[in-house]
């Protein structure tokens, strides 16, 4: 850490897929940067149970943020130093952002009743129903809905204008809402930025230095990381679908995901600041 100067926040269900299996080459890149002492921190969408896999067969042992920015995770005495306000969360401690549940749920039920919109919530579907609407088998499907700050739902034979009435009350009322495919996601104070800069400030905290901080992102999801991070590498899904980003000229570049030596590529970049 101390000799590469740089930390690496990577968006990483791109590389996951819908049952945890990597893609992409993405858990050799993983021992790559371990092998070079480089620490890869974990962005992910996903509760902390459903990357309990990915993170054991990765050998994965630095922190993680979980759950679109509720939370970053912590394991064990990474860190001597240990930020003011944390939670024990199963194995990790857990630097929460967003407000711990039942307060996305209680968020939910009111804005469903403020806005005459049905909503089906995750939790209340038997494991059959669950596994069926989410297209996993019953024990992934489980881990989906087990969250630690959010609540999960489907929409309830609502019309587009119900869905603008929806999204447009809980923007008013600061609640963080993601759509994610078939179902849905509501959080009370979620903030990535925020989240990758409490675990950045530790990396520095720890070192006595300031710790580049280097992203990697599909075109979708950088914006946000990209707002917190020095430098970084966007990936597109293609050659022909590159172009300008809004951050500062040269942090920031960009690579087709399908790129050969994707990741040596991407080791060159990292080691080069």
């Amino acid at each position: 850490m101390l000799r590469n100067k740089a930390v690496v926040y990577c968006a990483v269900d791109p590389f996951l897929s819908s049952r945890g299996k990597f893609l992409y080459g993405f858990d050799r890149f993983q021992a790559q940067l371990d092998q070079l002492q480089i620490p890869c921190v974990w962005l992910s969408s996903r509760s902390r149970t459903q990357l309990d896999e990915p993170r054991r067969r990765a050998g994965h042992t630095e922190p993680f943020i979980a759950e679109n920015g509720c939370a970053a995770y912590l394991p064990e005495d990474y860190f001597h130093l240990k930020p003011a306000k944390t939670v024990r969360l199963g194995r990790f401690t857990c630097i929460p952002v967003a407000k711990q549940q039942p307060a996305a749920r209680d968020a939910l039920e009111s804005l469903s009743e403020a806005s005459s919109v049905s909503i089906v919530p995750l939790r209340s579907l038997r494991p059959r129903e669950l596994a069926q609407n989410i297209g996993l088998p019953n024990q992934e499907a489980e881990l989906v809905r087990q969250r630690d700050f959010e609540e999960l739902f489907f929409f309830a034979g609502a019309t587009a204008n119900d869905h603008l009435q929806f999204q447009s009350l809980a923007q008013q009322r600061k609640l963080s809402l993601r759509e994610h495919g078939v179902f849905w996601s509501i959080a009370v104070g979620a903030d990535l930025r925020r989240c990758i800069r409490e675990v950045g400030d530790l990396y520095d905290r720890s070192v006595h230095a300031h710790l580049n901080r280097f992203a990697i992102a599909t075109s979708s999801e950088s914006v946000d990381i990209f707002q917190a991070c020095d430098r970084g590498v966007r990936l597109a899904s293609s050659a022909k679908s590159i172009a300008p980003g809004p951050e500062s000229p040269g942090r920031f570049s960009e690579l087709p995901i399908t790129t050969p030596n994707l990741w040596e590529t991407m080791l060159t970049v990292i080691q080069s600041h």
